[in-house]
Parts: C-alpha cells; sequence; structure tokens
C-alpha cells in the first residue's frame, strides 16, 4: 500500500496537517497490523527508539527494515494504537516536530516525533504507566488520613513499622537493590510508588555517605536543573552546584520521606541464581548479623563504573608516602606543604588538585592521555541552556519534557547535534584553551570533536568540566608531566622516559572498571562474562569498541542473565531511567506477559 498523497506533497500542508496525515496512517497500518505499510512511512535513513513500550527493552532500530523487523516481533502482542499530537507540532529548518501519546496492550505512552519530507526521521516511543498499575499520583493520590472511628487502627507510623519489621525477614523481597546512591534510591522510590516490594542495601551507616565520605571540595559539576530525583524537585533556592555533604543529606531526607525500604551498614557478600526457580538466594550481612534473602529480581545499582582501577606498579610497597585511589581521597588537609603527584588528569584528578593546592601542597598531576576540558559555565549556557535551566524553564521546558527531548535524539546521529555546541564553546573560550595548551596539557575534543556528552556516553571517561582547577594548570600554579608511571621508589614516582616527581602522597585517579567486575565478585566470573561489558555505545571510538549497539550495554534493560540488572549513571540518567526500569520490574511482579525484543549480544567481556 502506498501512502496518501498528501505525505507526497508535504510543503503544501501545515506542520499540524503534516503531523495528522503521518499520524493517521501510521495509525491504520498499525490497526491492519502492516509492518511493511508502517515503514513506508519512514524515510530511508530513520531512527526508531522505543524505550519499553513496544520492546520491554531500551532499544534503537535504524532503516525501514529495523522499523519492519521491530513491527512485525511486536505488533501481535503490544497493540500499539491511538496514536495522537499532544500539542500543536512546529517546523523549523526543514524538519516538523510533534509531541505525541499512544497506548498499548498493557500501558500507555508517551513520545516524540520528527518529519522530513512528510516522513518519520526520528521516533521516540516511552513507556510511561501500566493500565492497571497506575502510580498512585494525582486525582489517585491516597487519602492518608482515615476518617471515622474504628477499633484496632493502625496509623501510618504503626504501618511503617510492621513493613519495616517484615520485609526480607517474614516476607520477601521481589527486587533486591545493591547500592544506595542516587540511583538505587531512586529506583526504590519508584518501585515504593508502584507498590513493588523492594530494598536497597548499602555498606554505609546513612545514606547520603556515598557522597560524605568523599574528597571536601567535591561538588556537583551539573547544574541543579539537571539533577532532580524522581518526584521531588529540589526547591527554588537550591545551589545551582551543590557541595557533596549536602547532596548527601538530600538524599537521606529523600530516603526517609519517600519511604524507601533502605538497609544501611550492609554488605552483600554473595549471590546465585536458580534457573528452576527463577529466584536469587543473596547472602548478606546486616550490621554484622548473616541474613539470606530470596528476590526474583536482583539489581546492581553501583553507578556507572565498576571497582576502582588501581595499577599494579613495581615499588607501591616500597613507597613511604600516603598511597590511595581517588575514591578514597581523604581530602587535603593532612597534605599541606607535602608534594603530592596525582596520576590521571580527569574530573577527581583535578577537582583533588585543586584541593590540594588551596591547602599550600606541591602538586604534580601527571597526564597519560589527552583529556577534553569544558568550562562550567560554557557548558551551562551553549550546552545545557536549551533543555536544563531557568531559561528553558520560561520557554515551558519542564525537567521531563527535557529528558524526553535528550532521549529522542537516537546516540547515532547525536554527535551531529554535538559538534557545533562544542565549535561555540572553542569559539568562546580560545584564550583560555590557548594559554592550557601553552602549559603543555593535551587537549582535545573527543575523536569526531563531539565533546563531553559523547565522551561520557561513549566511555564515561577522558572528561573535565572546569570549576577552576584548570586554571591552576594553565597557570603553572599545578605542575604538569605527562607519560605513563614505571614505578615507585621510596619517595618518588618514575615516569617511562625516567623522569622521577618526588611525592609524599600518591592519588591514583586512575578511573574505574565495568561495572559487570561486581558481578563478578558477587554471583560469579561466569555471570560477570555471560552478561559482558557494562556501559558504552559500541562507537568504535577510543575506549567504546564496536560492533555498534545502539543503547547503552545492559543498563536499564534486561541482559543475557535473567533476573539481573544494571542501573546507575548521573543524576539525570538515574531519574529518567529509573521509571523504565522500574515498569520492566513492575510488570514481571504481575506477571504480565514481557516478550524481549532484540535481547543485547555480548561482544566485549569488560
Amino acid at each position: 500500500m502506498h501512502p496518501p498523497e498528501t505525505l507526497t506533497r508535504p510543503e503544501a500542508r501545515t506542520a499540524a496537517e503534516q503531523v495528522q496525515d503521518w499520524l493517521d496512517a501510521f495509525n491504520a497500518a498499525l490497526e491492519r497490523e502492516d509492518a511493511a505499510a508502517a515503514a513506508d512511512l519512514f524515510l530511508t535513513t530513520c531512527f526508531w527508539r522505543d524505550l519499553v513500550a513496544l520492546t520491554w527493552n531500551l532499544k534503537t532500530v535504524e532503516g525501514r527494515e529495523g522499523v519492519t523487523d521491530l513491527l512485525d516481533a511486536t505488533l501481535a502482542t503490544a497493540r500499539p494504537r491511538g496514536f495522537r499530537t499532544t500539542e500543536p507540532p512546529a517546523e523549523a529548518d526543514g524538519v516538523t516536530e510533534a509531541w505525541i501519546a499512544f497506548e498499548t496492550a498493557t500501558g500507555r505512552g508517551k513520545g516524540h516525533l520528527r518529519l522530513k519530507d512528510g516522513r518519520a526521521w526520528t521516533l521516540l516511543t516511552t513507556l510511561q504507566e501500566l493500565k492497571g498499575h497506575e502510580e498512585p499520583r494525582g486525582e489517585r493520590r491516597p487519602m492518608g488520613a482515615e476518617h471515622g472511628a474504628r477499633r484496632d487502627r493502625e496509623t501510618w507510623s504503626e504501618r511503617r513499622e510492621r513493613e519495616e519489621r517484615e520485609l526480607g525477614y517474614e516476607t520477601q523481597p521481589e527486587v533486591l537493590i545493591v547500592g544506595g546512591g542516587q540511583g538505587g534510591i531512586a529506583l526504590g522510590a519508584r518501585l515504593r510508588q508502584l507498590g513493588v516490594p523492594a530494598i536497597v542495601v548499602d555498606k554505609h551507616p546513612r545514606p547520603g555517605d556515598q557522597w560524605r565520605g568523599r574528597y571536601k571540595s567535591l561538588c556537583l559539576h551539573d547544574p541543579v536543573w539537571y539533577d532532580h530525583l524522581p518526584y521531588l524537585k529540589f526547591p527554588d533556592t537550591w545551589p545551582v552546584f551543590a557541595p557533596k555533604d549536602k547532596i548527601g543529606d538530600w538524599l537521606e531526607m529523600y530516603t526517609r520521606v519517600m519511604e524507601v525500604p533502605y538497609w544501611s551498614s550492609t554488605t552483600v557478600t554473595s549471590a546465585r541464581y536458580d534457573e528452576a526457580t527463577e529466584e536469587w538466594t543473596v547472602e548478606l550481612e546486616r550490621d554484622g548479623r548473616p541474613l539470606t534473602l530470596r528476590p526474583r529480581q536482583l539489581v546492581l545499582a553501583t553507578g556507572m563504573s565498576g571497582k576502582p582501577n588501581v595499577p599494579e606498579l613495581p615499588g607501591r610497597d616500597l613507597f613511604r608516602g600516603d598511597q590511595h585511589h581517588s575514591s578514597a581521597h581523604p581530602g587535603p588537609d593532612a597534605y599541606a606543604g607535602k608534594r603530592c603527584v596525582v596520576i590521571g588528569s580527569n574530573n577527581s584528578a583535578f577537582d583533588i588538585c585543586g584541593a590540594l593546592w588551596e591547602v599550600g601542597a606541591d602538586v604534580t598531576m601527571v597526564q597519560r592521555s589527552s583529556t577534553h576540558i569544558v568550562k562550567s559555565q560554557s557548558l551551562m549556557d551553549i550546552g545545557l541552556g536549551d533543555l536544563y535551566s531557568e531559561r528553558a524553564l520560561a520557554a515551558g521546558v519542564t525537567t521531563e519534557k527535557a529528558d524526553l527531548i535528550f532521549a529522542s535524539l537516537p546516540y547515532r546521529i547525536m554527535h551531529e547535534f554535538q559538534i557545533p555546541l562544542y565549535e561555540r564553546m572553542a569559539e568562546r573560550d580560545a584564550d583560555f584553551y590557548a594559554r592550557l595548551e601553552a602549559a603543555g596539557f593535551r587537549h582535545d575534543w573527543g575523536d569526531d570533536g563531539s565533546g563531553l556528552f559523547m565522551k561520557y556516553l561513549r566511555r564515561g571517561s577522558g572528561y573535565y568540566i572546569d570549576v577552576g582547577a584548570a586554571e591552576l594548570v594553565a597557570d603553572g600554579e599545578v605542575h604538569l608531566a605527562h607519560g605513563q608511571v614505571a614505578r615507585l621508589t621510596e619517595d618518588a614516582v618514575v615516569l617511562e622516559d625516567g623522569t622521577e616527581l618526588p611525592a609524599d602522597l600518591v592519588v591514583y585517579a586512575t578511573g574505574y572498571g565495568s561495572m559487570n567486575g561486581w558481578a563478578a565478585d558477587l554471583i560469579s566470573q561466569e555471570v560477570a562474562d555471560k552478561v559482558g561489558k557494562v556501559w558504552g555505545l559500541g562507537s568504535d571510538t577510543t575506549k567504546d569498541p564496536g560492533p555498534w549497539e545502539g543503547e547503552q550495554r545492559n543498563m536499564w534493560k534486561p541482559t543475557q542473565q535473567p533476573g539481573l540488572w544494571f542501573h546507575g549513571g548521573n543524576l539525570h540518567q538515574s531519574r529518567h531511567y529509573s521509571l523504565y526500569l522500574a515498569l520492566q520490574l513492575k510488570a514481571r511482579y504481575e506477571g504480565l506477559d514481557t516478550p524481549v525484543y532484540g535481547l543485547q549480544p555480548v561482544h566485549h567481556l569488560s
């Protein structure tokens, strides 16, 4: 079947008419379960990103063949229908954009559509709620107080005490979330609202201690508008860049107010999966006492990183000073007047160098490979301003809308949107970059000039958002050395070219491994290899080997190991993707059919 004639003459139609013509034709094709006809409504070069709605997966397909394959596999079970606009479409630079809503057999969704020449260029579909299992918000919010007189009434506090007493002891959780940082807490809050019995466990004594225990100069490098948690936004008076202890206090408060079942001072010692019963046996120690849990779903919410990378250097046992990974750095106070060598040149390295310089330490940064730096103000103005800022809010771009706009850009072409932004930043801060490079700093803009966000998504490293410490390198206040470290002596770091850097302190700001390293430790190396590398897109750029995968490896979606999930990322990702992970877990808890389309194959083990 050919598309309506109006699709071939978009220049004669308004933006609203173009979109309505397309949606009418798309709905009709879906109604007939005619995947080929639906795919013919897309451009030859096109992208459909689905977040759980049809695929029970996070999946992007490309080209008409990809669209046809997705629909052939999902139409009969997902039954997508009722695609409609939710606000007037707009047109600019030959692209017509529309916000849409739709339904499936099991849920309701939102999405975004871009048309070129009357055909779909990009389509985003996201599941927002499950029919019959909606969150108790808005008109469905609970009454709270139960009016009237009744014997044996259970108060709110009594109910909470009973739940805390029973969950994990008399009743088993459906979901165990290992890691109580922002990712685990956000997911715990989502599952709480969806009525899924879940427990968040963390080794620290209090929620937020993951932040409190880091070096004292640590603060968020992303602005407040980008960092809200689900349901409860930061107040309007919250600082743009929150200090670590303030974030820690917020997470602790949030955990309590959102009634997240949270076990502090709890360590997971082992986990194993029973294929027959489809449940995990997880051994823990809570406040020093052994305990066994049997959840059906296990979520590793340990951030976006695995275990700290600490290089095995000759002479480490001979070194007489202090040495530790950046994740264990206690802060600068004990090192005033000391000779400090920081190995690395990314975010943590710069933060630690800056804090050490402030207390009067003699600081040397060892740069082993080139690094991308972007000035914080330029990133806020140019990189984030249209989506996450007071300016964006004034234009009607809420945090939720900004999340969907960002999600609507397929990873395959996202760099094309990023490159012009970083070209503007390079022009704006040209003097800064000239001084930095004159000081000997090896700077790059990413493999293709696409800057920070693509580096983050592809490899999770190789960048610094400058909040001041880069100026110290540019001015020579923080010394700079280059090359790989060969060994340590009793009182120095020795580089491969023979350069000796006298040291009383060595900080290994050397990054982290893949998150499946935690699976190896808690479960087995066999399961870690079965799941494969976590994070990255398969872009075949530095530290992100191909083949192309189209979505973040193993994050927020089913893995090759049944019942095992990975959750985390920055605050933005923890907020946004916790919804889709929570809905997947809720569907399984309720026994809904969840046929996964396009389960990710394993190409890399770590």
